[in-house]
């Protein structure tokens, strides 16, 4: 043991030292966009604005822009590309959830000498063999054939000797292989139909847009630790482990100050210093509850861009650990006992004049009409009032099955928060009343002559809430840290769209603006909620309400292909009826698939390392792990044996939940009599104390 604790203080203290300073200098060098871009647009004739639109890419001007972005990465070392995309099924395992085929820019004449050549037709599209992405039956065996279409919403961006073009990945019959083009989908519609409806309100704009803020949570650990633990490098959560003595009861951990004796700073300095350069404006780190659990946030952005940046982010987080000694873990729940990791998804909806729809001042101002807000807040009510079910289905990943509800993230009853003076403004405004809205505010004595009085608003934040509304955006906290958002956020753009395309029909069929509202609040209301979300009580009386409630992520994943849904989403020209059921496929056999992985790495561990230290040290529930395996074995046995694909994931998750729960209980009990120097794999203590291992 002592020897184990040396091993760990050593490679913690080879870590690379960084100063500790602070610059701008060099943020966006690496993204080709804006004044990095201008220079080399001009260059061939172009305008500084070409990228601002995707005309570009079909007015014939994709030549010009293609030996522009080859000029950047000449200037910058890089000669090769690849269209960089978001394959299906990827939370949680594939690095960086990304995919990408890296060519060089150039070709070798008849000589045998290197040319450039890096044209449009490369930029735009490029062809893949897509045989082994997950595609829920969309393609069949003998049609591998991926292609891609460059989005151009999404800026290029360089790293290393690679410059990535963000792209879309579709099958030969056009049907979506990736995450991101029913984003894009969902977009569109929301714009179409916004749009239209805000005409109807006298407000003419050009397009509407998603914006998004997200929240990373992370936990970093040994990396010598880590190595001692399969079920963190295979499954990314332990699936045993003794709690310590010390957790996050005192909430020590908590916005603590960065220590300068362990690594996790510096390396989050590198980390940041990364994003920086690809113009990723990641502005917040902090400790979280949990020891050695870390966030990062980045400003507000488009959606689009913000999601890429994201997976980036996450990709980076992962790389840069290992060079100081860490692992990163991006999982929602790897430690039992702590609380597990979230990726807040903040959400507004901005138009092409860069107002924000759900700031009430500044539509009010932007719009010459303060009746807008209302409407638009009764359409988003509407929307989660009738399609709750793919909220809850847009955050089914398998590591929240371990986090929804337990006191550390929102229950998985769908509820709105709006906080005391909207509810009041909305209120009134349902009853007909003609009432603005003016949020509150209230000052603090401290009492102290040398504080300042401090002016708060009159309402708390209520962190309880899946979807509460926090002044000029909804934050829907409920999303597991390892997603990859384009889901949720296609969900949100598709489900606010219908609700903006009901309203403007019955507008134009001649009801006033105020009645279509007013009628969609008094429907949907019974989701306002702005009380303890936590609470047992509670929780039965939201259900007794009728509020979305779906407990299992199994059932949560299968309301992709209920009627009203598949419906919609073919309604608002987002997913076919076979895009639904192949992605229902796709992230049912992802569930199984993780569950398996986990089950696999438990049996594993008991045989090679709990049975033996118990054998070796002669103490602990020998015939208990025995059993414990063989009935571990004979569980994914059934499920190897099951055709039906929900029935299979039903199986997965009860095996989950329950099976490997109880036998988690009999291997923590052999590391509770174990001696520390029998025990092989490396415990929650060695885990998660960063700051007493230096």
């Amino acid at each position: 043991m002592l020897a184990r604790i040396s091993r760990l203080s050593k490679s913690l203290a080879t870590f690379p030292k960084r100063h500790l300073s602070a610059s701008t200098e060099g943020f966006g060098d690496h993204l080709f966009k804006g004044v990095v871009a201008e220079s080399y647009l001009k260059k061939h004739g172009l305008p500084a604005n070409t990228l601002e639109s995707h005309a570009w890419t079909q007015n014939g001007n994709a030549d010009k822009v293609a030996a522009a972005v080859l000029d950047w990465a000449r200037d910058h070392g890089a000669s090769v590309y690849c269209h960089w995309f978001q394959p299906l099924g990827s939370s949680g395992f594939r690095h960086g959830q990304s995919s990408q085929v890296q060519n060089h820019m150039f070709h070798f004449d008849a000589k045998g000498q290197a040319v450039w050549d890096f044209k449009g037709k490369n930029l735009l599209k490029g062809e893949t063999d897509g045989s082994s992405y997950p595609n829920g039956g969309l393609r069949a065996t003998h049609r591998a054939g991926g292609y891609l279409a460059v989005d151009a919403t999404s800026p290029i961006f360089l790293r290393g000797d690679t410059i990535f073009i963000p792209s879309c990945l579709v099958s030969y019959y056009g049907h979506a292989l990736d995450e991101k083009t029913p984003l894009l989908r969902a977009t569109d519609a929301l714009s179409r139909e916004g749009v239209r409806l805000l005409r109807l309100l006298g407000y003419n704009v050009n397009s509407l847009r998603p914006n998004i803020g997200l929240e990373q949570e992370f936990f970093f650990v040994p990396r010598d630790s880590y190595n001692r633990r399969p079920d963190l490098q295979l499954a990314g959560r332990t699936v045993m482990g003794k709690l310590p003595p010390r957790g996050q009861e005192l909430s020590d951990h908590y916005m603590a100050p960065p220590s300068l004796s362990s690594p996790a700073l510096a390396c989050m300095q590198e980390i940041q210093e990364q994003c920086f350069k690809l113009g990723i404006p990641l502005r917040t780190r902090h400790r979280e509850v949990a020891p050695n659990q870390y966030e990062f946030a980045p400003m507000y952005g488009d959606a689009t861009t913000q999601i890429d940046q994201n997976l980036m982010v996450m990709q980076i987080i992962e790389e840069v650990a290992t060079q100081y000694g860490l692992a990163a873990l991006l999982q929602e729940k790897p430690f039992q006992g702590v609380n597990g990791s979230g990726k807040h998804n903040n959400w507004s909806i901005g138009t092409d004049d860069g107002t924000n729809l759900l700031n009430v001042s500044e539509l009010a101002k932007r719009s010459g009409n303060g009746d807008i807000f209302p409407v638009v807040m009764s359409a988003i009510m509407k929307a989660v009032n009738d399609y709750g079910d793919l909220m809850r289905m847009a955050i089914a990943s398998p590591g929240n099955d371990f986090r929804l509800g337990a006191c550390e993230a929102p229950p998985a009853i769908v509820s709105v928060y709006l906080g005391d003076d909207m509810t009041r403004y909305l209120e009134s405004f349902m009853e007909g009343k003609n009432v603005a809205y003016q949020p509150t505010t209230k000052i603090l004595n401290l009492g102290a002559s040398t504080l300042p009085p401090l002016e708060v608003p009159a309402e708390d934040r209520n962190r309880t809430s899946p979807f509460p509304y926090g002044g000029h955006r909804f934050e829907f906290r409920a999303v597991g840290s390892s997603q990859n958002v384009s889901l949720v956020n296609t969900v949100l753009a598709t489900i606010v769209a219908k609700s903006f395309k009901d309203f403007a029909n019955a507008i134009e069929s001649g009801v006033a603006p105020q009645e279509v509202a007013r009628n969609a609040l008094k429907t949907s209301w019974k989701n306002v909620f702005n009380g303890n979300g936590y609470d047992a009580a509670n929780q039965e009386a939201l259900t007794k309400a009728g509020l979305w409630r779906i407990d299992s992520g199994v059932d949560a994943i299968c309301r992709y292909t209920v009627d009203k849904n598949v419906k919609l989403f073919e309604e608002m020209q987002v997913l076919s009826a076979e895009e639904c059921a192949a992605r229902q496929t796709v992230m049912l056999n992802h569930y199984v698939g993780t569950v398996e992985i986990e089950v696999l790495s438990m049996i594993d561990m008991i045989n090679q390392h709990v049975i033996p230290s118990v054998k070796n040290s002669g103490v602990g529930p020998l015939e208990g792990l025995q059993a414990a395996a063989e009935e571990l074995k004979s569980a994914i046995s059934q499920i190897h044996h099951t055709a039906d694909e929900k029935t299979k994931a039903q199986l997965a998750r009860t095996l989950r939940l329950e099976t490997m729960i109880k036998v988690r209980e009999v291997c923590d009990a052999a590391e509770a009599v174990v001696p520390a120097s029998e025990w092989t794999l490396a415990t929650y203590k060695e885990l998660l104390f960063l700051d007493q291992h230096v």
